[in-house]
């Protein structure tokens, strides 16, 4: 048979690709842009026809319906990413999560959960017979090599993408085609916050580094400082938009690299129609599985490698929580810990870790003396680098507890400076700073009391009265 005829031999309605899936199964869907919405939706309105469906999937950009109280009993659905859709359901105890790196990923899915199904996403065939997987490799690809049913979703929104990226038509059971337009994750307008963030990450890359970025507000402020670099390369778990502008006037040509040379390589990619464009059929960019993308081993090949990561909070000692809220589940470990090694075993390397000095409008610091019972270290202390806000740079690494304290109530915001100076003080039994040092603070944390909200401006004013009177 042609693969044309294999391909048509193959092609049926997801109503009847889902009759593969039996009772008790284990199924694994695609996430994010790369997520076949229109095969789950076949799922959800047959649930009934289904007991004990176990759906795993990573990060999804639209509803979670298998956690909805209707489907108890018919589908379950194990979480490796929580969002926005499916927060509520995890700390309610009605939606599993598994916690994992993200290189560990493939192997997790493959030789832990076990699923039988997969359920994927990619584009139309090519004239050889080749679909691809487009925007998300990752995990997803990985899946159709060892599960026993093996659905797609054939998109013609999906991008092209090349590397390991490819699968030919006779390797899946059945093919649906449905065309709707992929999840976007549009560009947001960048604050000025994120955009003293963005400036101080960017003094700190040099021409010809090697970078991983994510997608959000701080890592397109990073891109928009980026415009006078030369050389630099492209190796990250995903990107958004922010890169594209700098792919194309070639300030990221990925030159000076040592694997991978003159090729942007990514896991997946979450962006507009403008970043899929950009993928679509460009040699230039490699789509690779996430256990290669994010492996630390596989990243330290690169030299001068920069991994910029955002969190949650972080307490005196650089312990750095990204995933959690107390005993609630925010998101995931993802690549951060990937990448935070990988730059750090990389010669030349560096990790960045991001995020504004505070929290809810200004109410709460990120940067506190105790992680917030409850929650899970992400990065540990010995692993972090640079830490980044809008009021500086703190380097930890190689640097006593108490320097590292100080450093980080530096860049703290000067609202919680004095707080966090007295718990210094509990900690170590000594001051924070000298007289000196603390008059050249005094006018940016007496200011920052006309910007505070009354029920913290009270405790401020204590917190400096019981500084000033020690010192």
């Amino acid at each position: 048979m042609s693969w044309k005829e294999i391909y048509e031999s193959k092609l049926v309605t997801a109503e009847e690709a889902i009759k593969a899936i039996n009772d008790g199964d284990k199924v694994v869907t695609g996430m994010a842009c790369g997520e076949p919405f229109g095969i789950e939706r076949a799922l959800v309105e047959n649930y009934k026809n289904y007991k004990d469906v176990q759906i795993t999937s990573m990060l999804t950009l639209g509803d979670s319906p298998w956690c909805r109280p209707e489907m108890k009993g018919h589908f379950t659905f194990n979480c490796l990413f929580a969002s926005q859709s499916n927060r509520k359901a995890i700390s309610e105890g009605t939606c599993e999560f598994t916690t994992s790196h993200f290189y560990e990923i493939p192997d997790v899915i493959k030789n832990y959960i076990c699923p039988r199904v997969s359920i994927v996403m990619v584009s139309p065939p090519d004239e050889h017979g080749y679909v691809s997987f487009g925007t998300t490799v990752d995990y997803t690809r990985g899946t159709t090599d060892y599960c026993e049913i093996v659905i797609a979703q054939v998109n013609k929104y999906m991008p092209r993408t090349f590397g390991n990226s490819i699968k030919h038509v006779r390797d899946f059971t059945y093919f649906v085609e449905i065309d709707e337009p992929l999840p976007a994750v549009n560009d947001v307008e960048i604050s000025d916050i994120e955009m003293k963030i963005g400036k101080h990450c960017a003094s700190l890359i040099n021409d010809g580094d090697c970078l991983q970025l994510g997608i959000g507000g701080i890592p397109n402020a990073v891109c928009a400082q980026l415009g006078d670099k030369k050389d630099l390369g492209l190796h990250s778990e995903l990107v958004g938009d922010g890169v594209v502008d700098l792919l194309e006037k070639g300030v990221i040509n990925n030159n000076k690299k040592q694997i991978n040379k003159g090729k942007t390589v990514l896991g997946a990619a979450f962006g507009s129609e403008k970043l899929n464009n950009y993928l679509n059929n460009n040699p230039s960019v490699e789509m690779h599985p996430i256990d290669h993308v994010n492996n630390p081993s596989e990243i330290a090949k690169n030299d001068n490698m920069v991994s910029i990561n955002s969190c949650l909070q972080v307490d005196l000692l650089g312990q750095v929580v990204s995933d959690t809220v107390g005993l609630n589940q925010f998101s995931a470990v993802g690549g951060q810990v990937d990448f935070v090694r990988g730059a750090t075993m990389s010669r030349g390397g560096r990790s960045i870790i991001a995020m504004p000095s505070t929290a809810k409008r200004g109410m709460i610091s990120r940067i506190v003396p105790l992680i917030t019972e409850g929650s899970a270290i992400t990065t540990p202390r010995n692993d972090v680098n640079f830490v980044v806000t809008e009021y500086g740079i703190a380097q930890l690494k190689g640097r006593t507890l108490k320097e590292r304290a100080k450093a980080l109530i530096l860049i703290s915001h000067p609202k919680f400076r004095p707080h966090l100076m007295l718990e210094y003080r509990k900690r170590f039994n000594e001051e924070a700073f000298t007289k000196e040092e603390l008059k050249t603070q005094l006018d940016e944390i007496k200011e920052s009391i006309n910007t505070t909200a009354d029920d913290l401006r009270s405790r401020l004013h204590e917190d400096l009265k019981n500084l000033l009177h020690h010192n």
